[in-house]
């Protein structure tokens, strides 16, 4: 075990034999830290958290604190962080407010400099949450999706399996999956085909999301039918999770950012001398 002579280090707490825990740390009683863990300078675990192996996290990281809530209970429950993880530098995540319940993390996510992830929040596997983004309470985050720089989430929000939140988006409501968010408008601009096709995903399967799409933001049905489309033309496959994710939503869904039909765009001439030129613009 590796343990640097300033760290302090409850006798309490789990630690696997060949973990490596840095100048400064601080290991509450009853945190878990698993094998192969990296724990750089002034990392605090607190009582209550558990690291699963592979874990790699650095300075100024603290795991586990207690709810930040007007009413944070005396027993607050857990925080369960999964396998391969990187937690960069003042990375903050804190314990559920119930005593059996957790703040989880899922494997392989990256949480990069001054995220935030906040009481009773489940994020999946493969996540990336850029720096300063902040999740509230309950939100929760599906695998493979990307939250970019200062976007904060609205408490018990859901971010769907390879969304993509722009840099300082305000979500308020539901993102649906594959979709991907611009920051500035906080509205959905298409889905996240970059992400998609780094994700294995092939053309069939993208052109079949892109229906699926166009039922949701570009059909003009009654939300009712636009579940009943999603449930009977979309049974399996990826495409299935809209209908699974929209079903269930208690917050309403994140609208699509599109200019009005018939908008009028004015383009500038090269030659000043000359009138403005005004072209309609048709928007499917």
């Amino acid at each position: 075990m590796n343990i640097h002579p300033s760290a302090v280090v409850s006798s309490a707490a789990q630690v696997a034999q060949d973990a490596q825990i840095g100048p400064l740390c601080v290991v509450e009683s009853g945190a878990v830290i698993g094998a192969e863990c990296v724990l750089e300078s002034h990392v605090v675990v607190k009582e209550g958290t558990t690291l699963g192996p592979k874990n790699h996290v650095f300075d100024g990281a603290v795991l586990g604190g207690l709810p930040q809530h007007v009413h944070a209970p005396a027993n607050p429950g857990r925080v369960i962080i999964g396998a391969g993880n990187t937690i960069r530098e003042c990375v903050t995540v804190h314990r559920a407010l119930v005593n059996d319940h957790a703040t989880v993390i899922g494997d392989n996510c990256l949480l990069m400099v001054g995220s935030h992830v906040a009481h009773d929040c489940h994020v999946g596997n493969n996540v990336i949450l850029t720096n300063n983004a902040l999740l509230a309470g309950h939100v929760t985050v599906g695998d493979r999706a990307y939250i970019s720089g200062a976007a904060a989430v609205h408490q018990f929000c859901r971010i769907g399996t390879l969304a993509m939140v722009g840099g300082q988006s305000h979500l308020s409501q539901d993102v649906p999956p594959y979709v991907t968010v611009d920051g500035m408008s906080t509205m959905v601009v298409g889905l996240n085909k970059i992400g998609l096709r780094r994700a294995g995903y092939d053309q069939a399967a993208i052109q079949e999301l892109m229906a699926a799409y166009r039922v949701i933001y570009r059909s003009g049905l009654r939300w009712v039918d636009i579940l009943e489309q999603l449930r009977t033309r979309f049974p399996t496959g990826p495409a299935a999770l809209f209908y699974e994710f929209l079903s269930t939503t208690a917050r309403g869904v994140i609208s699509e950012r599109r200019a009005p039909p018939g908008a009028t765009i004015k383009l500038r001439d090269t030659v000043e001398a000359e009138p403005e030129p005004q072209v309609r613009v048709k928007f499917a």
